[in-house]
């Protein structure tokens, strides 16, 4: 049997396209720890850029063809006592002393890692890969923007790539019977009334050249009745109707109060942050209230939400009953999709913290797709964390709590709170 393989890339050799997705699918959880451990050295703002990473340098070369030996061949190869099949020999240890800058060890030798660079694109897919808005249905539509094409019967004019030839052809055979079928039928009687009188007349006789002169005349009659007319031309017609789409809004609600430090509020900033471009890459419609409180809460814009260096006391029912009042006013829960992030670290004002949990469970859960509560710290729970505990419980696909102590704990939570669910 011969085999032929035919290698039509336009690539060149070591650079396909095609062999470069298959790397990324082939090594993906990989990549995907190499993505996690990046976004916990970047800035704030430098989060939604490339980045060259770096995996472990075995089993990354792409397979190639080459040829064989070829011939017939023998080879005898001693035994062992120490390997099996599929078993991986140790690398003997290095010798010698290199010229890199690198400092000597009394260890073996390892395997370079293999470095490559992702595109912002490459980078983002694989960051936010498998993540989605929990409990997403589509609402009634308030504002109808998207709109698609939709078949809608026939039209007697359109351009021609648009031609219907199947209902043309069936138009223009309608309108040929329909116009030739009395020509056809007084043919068939002419015909009739010309064959009976062949037995009985002459073949000179003045009565069959009439005959004979009428069918020539039906027959002309009928040739003249075009194959296809104008008016027989029919064109698909699409016209635009409105696309149902799902319209959401997330609400961020940033503690500023002084007990967030400036190292606690850089981690709910970097929280925000991760979830601002989540939301903005993978929705169209999607409005997001950024809501900073103390013992006062206030709605401010996107800049302002991570820049501004205001502080105060803790009230943290404030930002809630803020978030309330902006819900009814401007987000109905039957036109909208509406979702809530709360970060804190969880020190509350003794008796407010029963009242965030009532405002919770009473006026904003019930309105809500799926609440977070993140508190950030590295001590034991606190009040805050205490009182949202039992909604939990009460609530448990609606609302989710997580704590993260350290910037590395991010992307860890952030995954866990938004897993695309089953």
């Amino acid at each position: 049997m011969t085999v032929r393989i035919i290698d039509r890339r336009f690539d060149s050799k070591h650079k396909s396209s095609v062999n470069r997705a298959r790397f990324l699918e082939r090594y993906k959880g990989q990549i995907r720890k190499a993505v996690s451990d990046a976004i916990n050295k970047r800035g704030i703002r430098d989060i939604d850029n490339g980045e060259k990473i770096g995996i472990p340098g075995k089993d990354i070369a792409e397979p190639q063809f080459s040829h064989g030996r070829g011939g017939v061949w023998e080879t005898v190869r001693p035994g062992n006592d120490r390997f099996n099949s599929g078993d991986q020999v140790e690398r003997p240890p290095g010798g010698g002393g290199g010229q890199g800058p690198g400092e000597a060890s009394q260890d073996g030798a390892g395997l370079d890692e293999f470095l490559f660079t992702l595109t912002k694109d490459e980078f983002l897919d694989i960051f936010f890969d498998e993540l989605a808005l929990p409990n997403l249905v589509k609402q009634q539509l308030a504002h109808v923007e998207q709109t698609r094409r939709v078949r809608a019967g026939y039209t007697q004019s359109g351009v021609p790539a648009n031609i219907n030839l199947a209902r043309t052809m069936r138009g223009a055979a309608s309108r040929r019977i329909a116009v030739g079928g009395p020509y056809a039928a007084q043919l068939r009687a002419l015909i009739a009334e010309l064959d009976e009188k062949k037995n009985r007349l002459a073949d000179n006789d003045p009565e069959l050249a009439r005959l004979r002169q009428e069918i020539a005349h039906l027959r002309i009659k009928m040739e003249r009745v075009p194959f296809v007319d104008s008016f027989d031309l029919r064109y698909s017609n699409r016209v635009q109707v409105p696309q149902p789409s799902t319209q959401s809004v997330m609400f961020c609600l940033l503690d500023v109060s002084g007990s967030m430090d400036e190292g606690r509020k850089s981690i709910a900033k970097r929280f925000f942050m991760l979830l601002y471009l989540f939301l903005t890459r993978n929705y169209e419609r999607i409005d997001v209230v950024f809501i900073r409180h103390h013992t006062v809460a206030s709605e401010v814009d996107e800049d302002e939400f991570f820049t501004s260096r205001e502080s105060g006391g803790t009230v943290v029912s404030s930002a809630l009953d803020l978030m309330h009042k902006i819900v009814v006013a401007r987000y109905p829960s039957s036109l909208w999709n509406i979702y809530g992030a709360q970060a804190s670290d969880g020190d509350n004002w003794g008796d407010d913290s029963p009242r965030c949990r009532a405002l919770l469970d009473e006026k904003i859960l019930p309105l809500t797709q799926y609440f977070s509560y993140i508190e950030i710290t590295d001590g034991p729970p606190q009040n805050l964390w205490q009182e949202y505990t039992r909604l939990q419980i009460s609530h448990p696909g609606e609302f989710a709590m997580r704590r993260i102590a350290t910037v590395a704990d991010i992307y860890p939570v952030f995954r866990e709170l938004f897993k695309r669910q089953a």
